[in-house]
Parts: C-alpha cells; structure tokens; sequence
C-alpha cells in the first residue's frame, strides 16, 4: 500500500448491523429513496440543460445542485444498497478512501453552492434593479466553479494527511460510509493533527455559509412580509420557509457530527445525523426547489409532450416504410 506499515488492505462497514431483522426492509426503503433521488435530480438537471428559457442564474445555480446531488447519492447508495442486501459490508483500502474522498468534497461544496443560492434569491427578491448587473453568466460560473474547487480543494489538504496514516487494525467501521473520525479511530498513527485540521475544515464549510445563508434569507423574509398581497405573501413565504427548513436540517446535522466533540456524541447519533444530510437533501431539493416551480412544471409538460410526439411520429413513419 502507500506505506510499509499499512497492513490493512480491506475496510468492513458495519452499516446498520445492529438491526439484522430490519436488513431487507432497510435495503427497499433506501432503493426507493435512491431511485427518487437520481430520478429527480437527473430529471432536473435535463430540464435546466435542455431548456432555453431556463437559463437563468437561478436555474443554473439548481442544475450545478441536482448534478451534485446525484454524484453524491451515487457516491454512497449503491454500495450501501449491496451491503445490505448481501450483508458484506467490505471494501477496499482504495475504494473507502475515495469514497471518504468524495463524500466530504460533495458535501463541502454543497454547503458552499447553498449559500451562493441563497445569496442569488436575496438579490432577485431584495434588489431586482441591480440583479441583472449583479449576476451576470460570467459571476454565475465563478460562483459555481469557486464553490465545486474550495469543497474540492479543502479535502485534497486533509487527503494528502490521511494517506500518510497506517492503518494497523481493527479493520471494522462503525458507520455506513466511509466517514471521516470512524475512519480516524482505527488508525494506529497519530491523528490529533488531522483531528484538528478536520475541525477547522468543518468549521469553514459549514459555519460561514450558514450564517450568510441564514442572514439572506432573514432579508428575504422581510421583504415578503412587504408584499401587499395575501396571496403572494403566504406563497413566497411557504417556498422560502420549505427552502430554510431543508437549510438549517442539513447545516445542522452536519455540525453534530462534525463540529461537537466526539465525547459528546455516541456513534448511533452520527450515523442517524449523517443520515439526514446524505438522504434528506437529495431527495427533496428537486421537489422545494424546482418541481414546485410554475416554469419547471411548464418545461417538463412540453418536453414530455414533445417527447410523445417524436415517438408516434416514429412509429407512423417505420409503419409507412413496412407498407
């Protein structure tokens, strides 16, 4: 392996062993969510790519988000998926580190493309006069390109740490994912450095942006409050209520499990928090940020209608050629 005192070359994830009665239901819970999931967001994605008139900044800030939402369920469902389902939760030395590899640069840029979206509503709602100007395309890519590199680049430095460590047994992780302290706890090197490194990685991933995030939205909601319908009000309101909700569930428990001391927090308090932020988000950010939206449901009625359209023109045109 990377280093001659590195004589663990398999990981076993323990997953949710303590509930063996519960393997199968677990496994079709999850599929179903995963099948939601990639659905939805792939779903998204092509509606945003496919669709002129929806090439807006708000849009293309949700299209960076369903693309990123996909590879992180992709990163973690399939994997899970088998394990419960054989009940063989091994993997390589390789695949867990870049599973832990990915999960920790999706997340970190998640926490940054949320803020940068947040930011963008604060923009159109509290000042449309200088929004064009604002978020022009070229700001909308450097936003987007600046979020995917810090959340990558912040876990390179912590990669180029944790490949240094020897990992010398046991080999078994308490979590269903390769996840950053239970994979730290079975080091037999000296990882109080990367224990703090992670701290403070955590802290400006997930602090800053959530309080830039909250504070737009705080704007946000006052301006709402000032419209003078009730109508309007209470529909803005429940959208950027819906948006807040899912917010601060997935800052939240993103900062139990890695910004609390780990004293403080029992393993099963990890797993069920992690669950929140690698499940909850994907799967409902297509429903409260997109298929809720008038011209989203008005792009996928007509590319589902142009789709129809195309395949009984097919089937017209391969019937003529038969006769």
């Amino acid at each position: 392996m990377l280093g001659n005192e590195t004589t663990i070359l398999k990981f076993i994830l323990l997953g949710f062993g303590e509930l063996p009665e519960f393997q199968i239901l677990l496994f079709l819970l999850f599929l179903i969510i995963y099948i939601v999931t990639l659905t939805g967001n792939i779903l998204i994605l092509a509606i945003v790519v496919f669709n002129c008139h929806l090439r807006t900044p708000m849009y293309f800030f949700l299209g960076n988000l369903s693309f990123l939402e996909a590879c992180c369920s992709s990163n973690i469902f399939p994997r899970m998926l088998l394990a419960l389902l054989t009940g063989d939760g091994t993997l390589s030395y390789s695949h867990c580190i870049m599973q832990w590899y990915l999960f920790g640069s999706l997340e970190a840029t998640e926490c940054c493309l949320l803020c940068v979206m947040s930011y963008d509503r604060y923009l159109a709602i509290c000042r449309p006069l200088h929004y064009a100007t604002i978020m022009s395309p070229w700001i909308c890519v450097q936003l987007a390109a600046a979020s995917w590199i810090n959340g990558f680049v912040g876990f390179s430095i912590l990669l180029t740490f944790i490949l240094q460590l020897n990992f010398c047994g046991p080999s078994e992780i308490d979590h269903y994912v390769c996840d950053n302290f239970p994979l730290l706890k079975l080091s037999c090197s000296d990882t109080s450095i990367l224990e703090i490194m992670s701290y403070v990685v955590a802290v400006i991933f997930t602090l800053p942006p959530f309080l830039l995030t909250l504070t737009s939205y705080i704007y946000i909601i006052a301006a709402i409050l000032k419209i003078p319908s009730t109508t309007g009000r209470q529909k803005a309101f429940s959208t950027c209520s819906s948006h807040l909700v899912v917010v601060s569930i997935f800052y939240g428990s993103l900062m139990i499990v890695y910004m609390l001391p780990k004293n403080e927090i029992t393993y099963d308090m990890q797993k069920f928090s992690s669950l929140l932020y690698t499940v909850l988000p994907p799967l409902v950010n297509p429903f409260i940020y997109s298929l809720r939206n008038k011209e989203v449901k008005a792009a996928l009625r007509n590319n589902i209608g142009r789709l129809m359209s195309y395949k009984a023109n097919s089937i017209q045109l391969v019937n003529v050629v038969n006769v």
